[in-house]
């Protein structure tokens, strides 16, 4: 392994440990020529490549990469860990892995990130699912909204978002009678 700082390449592992889920596993190095240390991550490699089926037909490699950029997207300034944004994506690709062997559609794949926001994040849920969902108004949002309530099963302890049955909290300059 190169060192980062002096690009030698003498070092000795000093720790090593599991990380996410036991898919990764992370080394602390110290470099034997300028004694710093630096960490490195080791991930199995995917040998069967998973293709992502597009809208428009066209079919790329998967890469966690994308996904991640998304949910960062979504998430904007919102007051929400990078471990929580990280830990979507690894969830959003260890069940495409487990459930797909060779190609998943585009589709799944925000539809799976999609739920995952909603249980961190209503704000950036709404985002992701604007974003995804190509929406050109309220109309739109709403008629989406709806069909996701049918599909999606309801995170626990998730209050509804738009419900009709929910009191109406009088707006200021109303009379409270």
């Amino acid at each position: 392994m190169n060192c980062p700082f002096c690009n030698e390449d003498h070092d000795r592992v000093i720790d090593s440990r599991s990380s996410e889920g036991g898919g990764v596993i992370r080394r602390r190095r110290q470099c034997l020529a300028c004694s710093r240390r630096f960490t490195t991550y080791e991930r199995i490699e995917e040998t069967a490549r998973l293709v992502v089926v597009k809208r428009d037909g066209s079919r790329v490699p998967f890469t966690r990469e994308n996904v991640l950029k998304g949910v960062l997207m979504a998430c904007g300034k919102r007051p929400i860990p990078e471990d929580a944004k990280i830990a979507i994506v690894d969830g959003v690709e260890e069940e495409i892995h487990r459930t797909f062997d060779r190609e998943v559609e585009s589709r799944l794949i925000g539809e799976m990130v999609a739920v995952r926001l909603r249980g961190l994040d209503e704000i950036a849920y709404v985002r992701f699912a604007s974003e995804y969902y190509n929406f050109r108004n309220v109309d739109d949002i709403m008629k989406q909204l709806e069909e996701l309530n049918a599909r999606i099963k309801d995170v626990p302890d998730q209050q509804h978002m738009f419900d009709e049955g929910m009191p109406k909290t009088p707006r200021s300059g109303d009379s409270a009678q």
